[in-house]
């Protein structure tokens, strides 16, 4: 594959970087968030830290966070301006970024899993009802995951008022999703799969291959890439 006139090569960051685990005092203050504040209490600790620049703030959000959610993994970094919504069902692993002003939008008896060095974007979106992203996902900045549509039925009734169905998400290891993609219900991303910029997934992407456009298609598979390489 010939690199492009003026463009240049440098090595990968976030996806070789080696996690330190979090200091124990981390972990103890989390504990005690744990056991002294409700979850309302909780949540609300999470809004006011969820700008700060400062250490302090920083390692605020992670502690609150590892207090609110099912798991927390070691090097967790999370951006300012991150939100959520019923953290109490995320499993978040080691060594994951979540980016500035992402959203993730959970539901009271649903799962999200986000897998061990998983990088999210700044300004995603995530209607993680039902949603596991495995390891070394890499998530574009402004790309959105839909796990949930209404049904539209009764048709005597407006849509936004029908029964909602929730269909699992499935985001394989290894894969990347682009700036600005949109992956909707019930749709599974294969293993090293990558999606385009922009791209509108409504079928399954088979594992290894580049689907891109409006609707997403196959464009190619990435072993016939590694064949073009000198």
């Amino acid at each position: 594959m010939e690199q492009a006139e003026g463009s240049r090569i440098v090595p990968a960051v976030h996806g070789r970087r080696e996690v330190t685990p979090d200091s124990q005092d981390d972990l103890t203050l989390a504990d005690e968030l744990r056991q002294d504040h409700s979850r309302a209490d909780l949540l609300d600790l999470a809004a006011r830290y969820a700008y700060g620049l400062n250490e302090h703030d920083t390692r605020m959000r992670r502690a609150v966070w590892r207090a609110l959610t099912r798991r927390f993994g070691h090097g967790v970094r999370i951006g300012r301006g991150a939100l959520v919504t019923h953290p109490e069902t995320f499993e978040i692993g080691d060594g994951v970024f979540i980016g500035e002003h992402a959203f993730i939008q959970g539901r009271f008896d649903g799962r999200c899993v986000i897998g061990d060095h998983s990088w999210i974007g700044p300004q995603s979106y995530f209607d993680a009802r039902d949603l596991v992203i495995e390891e070394y996902v890499g998530w574009g900045p402004g790309a959105k995951v839909l796990g949930s549509m209404h049904t539209g039925v009764p048709i005597d009734v407006p849509i936004i008022q029908t029964d909602l169905e929730i269909k699992p998400v499935r985001i394989c290891a290894w894969a990347d999703i682009g700036v600005n993609a949109v992956i909707l219900p019930g749709v599974t991303v294969g293993r090293g799969a990558i999606v385009g910029a922009g791209a509108v997934v409504t079928t399954d992407v088979e594992p290894f291959t580049i689907v891109a456009g409006v609707p997403a298609r196959l464009t190619r598979r990435r072993d016939e890439l590694a064949k073009d390489k000198p």
